[in-house]
This record gives structure tokens, C-alpha cells and sequence, in this order.
């Protein structure tokens, strides 16, 4: 991986990656030279026992713009600046121009019956290619396991910061799931703390070690390999699965076989089969109906606090929102109201159906 960081004219951080060395071809661009104001805000909820981030400058941020006009492109012409120089890279990291969190951000106004603070924290965007027109999934193979290296490498940089607790790389793909900008890209928030479903996962995560002796994801990939049940595809050092406790009907997880906590922990060869698992489990959601399937993805790390997670299962989570084609998955009073989920296909079918599929023959 070669790595080259910049400084926008605005102020804010641009690196760019590649598989071979970076070379511009022109100058750092900015949309604008002035830097958006941002003084985001946490306010606490004392029901769910959370924090709400509030930034009312996002309010302003690039909606839909005309095709000829793509932010996440390299500058054709220097009188319409995007965010990214020509040249030579494959993948490009930049600071948020409207961050929900940010590290400096102010203490806010006392509002009366408002346990509120700053909101404190880091919001990246990456882009994962030149090509406005491709996807994650298509991507060739190297510039897959790039992404995975420039995931660990924001992970450590932004993890340095000692007030930054938690990383969770994403990627919304699709107008359905609110998308506003088609080029493939994905973004990093970087938080102050350790979110809800991250604590949620160590506790049960923990129990389950101090229980048993060992972590977790050792008894699930054994159970799953001699289950024969619902693994889309076994890639030695890592596979693909639809879980058996899935939430969403064709919901995948792509995890290393042996148990790590980020990952930078992973090695050479173990980050290659990562890699190759996941560009194949997104072409299977592709070739499933034969649209690009618009999905949630997350990367799911350790706290970066510096203490050790043994007991952390290191994993990606994809969730499709079609179930059926040109069916989307809604979520309904019982999800919302009551976080339980109703999945409308056992887990089993749903691998087996993907199993099933040549991601290579059908390619949206």
C-alpha cells in the first residue's frame, strides 16, 4: 500500500492510497476555500440510555447533484473544483465537509431539561475509486484487500487520538437506504465513545469467554463449518455466512476464521482471503435479482481505548434491504418499537439461494 496525505485548501486532510506509488496531476481541490462551520452537539437520551448527534449545518450538504457535477471525482476543470485532484491513486480518504462529529467541537448552550456536550469525534469519507460508475463488489482484487489496508490504517490514525474510543468504517449503498451521492464511497466515524450496539456486542462477547473459556467465534465457525448449513462460500482463512440468527433476509457476514479484535491483527495472507471474501459475497447480492442490491455495511472492530478484546469477533455486516425482488425491507412497529426482528426466510434458505448463484455471470 502506498499512502501520500495532502491538505485541502479549506483545511481539511486529504490521503490518497494506491497499489502503486501516488502521483497528482494537478493541484488539491476543495469545493470551496472556506471551511463549513460545524458545532455539533450530543444530547443524552435518559430512556435508551444513548446519545442523539445533532448538526444542523448538514441541513446544507450536496443532495443529489447533476451528473455532471460528481463531488467524489478527480477535478476535470479547475473553475469547478470537486474534492479529490487528478492523478495517479486508487482510493482517496477526506475529511467530512459536513461532519456529525468533530474533534473540536464547542461546548454547547445549556438548554433547560437537556443533559447535552459537544459533539465530539472525527467523520471521514472514502472514496473507493476514480470510476463513478462502479461498485464495491467490482472492484478487481487488489484494489478489495486495498480497502481492507486503508480501513486498518484510518482505524490506527484515527485511534491515536485519545479521544477517540470507537471506529466503524461503513458503506450505504442505494437510494433506497438514503444514498445522495452514486459514486462508490463510504465514510468513517470516528466516536468519543464505545456506541450501543459496540457495548451491547463486548458484554455478551465477554460473558460468553469468561463462560466458556474461549472466544465466541471459535465455537461459531466450527458449528457453522460442520453445519453445512448457511455458508455462502468458505475461503479457508475467512468466509462468508448468512447467520443463523439473521435479521435481515439475505443478511451476510464475512469474517476471518480465527478470532481478532481489528484488522491491522490480521495477517498477509488472512487479509487476502478477507478481501476475496467479500468482493464474492457482493457480487452474490448483485447477481440476485439481477439489480445492484442497496445495502448497509459495516465493519465491526474492537474499542480503540487501547485495552485489550480477546474476546472481540472481527467481522463485516452486510445488510440487503430488498428481500424479495423489488421488495424492500421496511422496518416495522415491532422492529422500531421493540427492536425485535421479523425475518421472512429462515437463514438457511437464504445462503442456500446465494450458494446457488455465479456471482460472475450477472454483474449489474
Amino acid at each position: 500500500m502506498y499512502k501520500s496525505e495532502f491538505r485541502k485548501p479549506d483545511g481539511r486532510a486529504l490521503t490518497l492510497y494506491g497499489v502503486k506509488p501516488v502521483e497528482l496531476a494537478g493541484e488539491v481541490p476543495s469545493p470551496s476555500p472556506e471551511p463549513v462551520e460545524a458545532r455539533p452537539v450530543l444530547r443524552w437520551h435518559p430512556v435508551r440510555g444513548e446519545w442523539v448527534m445533532y448538526a444542523a449545518h448538514r441541513l446544507n450538504r450536496t443532495f443529489m447533484p447533476p451528473p455532471e457535477y460528481n463531488p467524489l471525482a478527480p477535478t476535470r476543470d479547475p473553475h469547478n473544483p470537486t474534492e479529490l485532484p487528478a492523478g495517479r491513486y486508487d482510493m482517496a480518504v477526506f475529511d467530512n465537509r459536513f461532519p456529525s462529529l468533530v474533534l473540536d467541537a464547542p461546548a454547547p448552550e445549556p438548554v433547560p431539561g437537556v443533559q447535552g456536550r459537544g459533539g465530539v469525534g472525527k467523520c471521514e469519507v472514502v472514496v473507493f475509486s476514480q470510476d463513478p460508475q462502479g461498485t464495491l463488489g467490482g472492484l478487481p482484487p487488489e484494489q478489495v484487500r486495498l480497502l481492507l489496508d486503508v480501513w486498518a490504517d484510518r482505524t490506527g490514525v484515527l485511534g491515536a487520538d485519545p479521544r477517540i474510543h470507537s471506529v466503524l468504517p461503513f458503506e450505504n449503498r442505494g437510494v433506497e437506504v438514503g444514498v445522495t451521492l452514486h459514486h462508490p464511497h463510504g465514510q468513517i466515524y470516528a466516536y468519543d465513545h464505545i456506541p450501543p450496539v459496540q457495548a451491547r456486542a463486548l458484554e455478551t462477547m465477554r460473558a460468553y469467554r469468561q463462560e466458556h473459556g474461549r472466544p465466541w467465534l471459535e465455537d461459531f465457525v466450527r458449528g457453522e463449518r460442520a453445519a453445512k448449513l448457511r455458508i455462502v462460500r468458505d475461503h479457508g482463512a475467512a468466509l462468508s455466512v448468512v447467520p443463523p440468527f439473521a435479521r435481515y433476509t439475505y443478511e451476510t457476514w464475512v469474517l476471518p476464521t480465527r478470532p481478532a479484535a481489528f484488522l491491522h491483527e490480521l495477517s498477509e495472507a488472512e487479509r487476502d482471503a478477507l478481501a476475496a471474501a467479500l468482493k464474492d459475497a457482493l457480487l452474490r447480492l448483485d447477481a440476485l435479482f439481477g439489480v445492484r442490491m442497496p445495502y448497509l455495511l459495516t465493519v465491526q472492530q474492537a474499542p480503540v481505548d487501547g485495552a485489550a478484546y480477546p474476546e472481540w469477533p472481527l467481522r463485516v455486516e452486510i445488510f440487503p434491504y430488498l428481500r424479495a425482488p423489488g421488495r424492500m425491507k421496511y422496518l416495522a412497529g415491532t422492529e422500531q418499537g421493540a427492536g425485535e426482528f421479523a425475518n421472512d426466510k429462515l437463514p438457511e434458505a437464504a445462503a442456500q439461494e446465494l450458494r446457488s448463484l455465479n456471482p460472475q455471470e450477472v454483474s449489474p
